[in-house]
């Protein structure tokens, strides 16, 4: 098996650029793992300080860049576990069904309090290369 890191045009370069860890995703055994992707914009590596619906759009665009480029979908997308506040849960539910649709994949949603970041939401995922 090998394990292969993913270099995401605009994404990788933001983390790196923040001193942040990891990799945006990485293929192995015939899947993609994404890394929690926040409300980032690529171009200008600045948070979305936006309405939770925009913030969950904007991660879940970024989630379709990283697949993408991965050679994956959001069609090919197993699991998601999606953090944020939970006050946020119905507003959340209603961005990500225009993304998943009829057959969404499985998921969790991680209730946290005190976010200590400069956004409201991250969500990551695993799917099929």
């Amino acid at each position: 098996m090998q394990r292969e890191v993913i270099e995401v045009p605009g994404i990788s370069q933001v983390s790196r650029g923040r001193g942040v860890p990891i990799s945006a995703a990485v293929r192995a055994n015939g899947f993609i793992f994404v890394s929690g992707t926040p409300p980032i914009d690529p171009q200008t590596g600045t948070f979305a300080r936006e309405s939770i619906a925009e913030q969950t759009e904007r991660c879940l665009r970024n989630l379709q860049h990283i697949l993408e480029t991965a050679g994956s979908s959001l069609e090919r997308v197993c699991m998601v576990h999606v953090y944020a506040n939970g006050d946020h849960y119905r507003t959340v539910n209603e961005v990500y069904a225009r993304f998943f649709g009829a057959n969404p994949p499985a998921r969790t949603f991680v209730p946290v309090g005190d976010w200590p970041l400069e956004f409201d939401i991250e969500i990551e995922c695993v799917a099929l290369a």
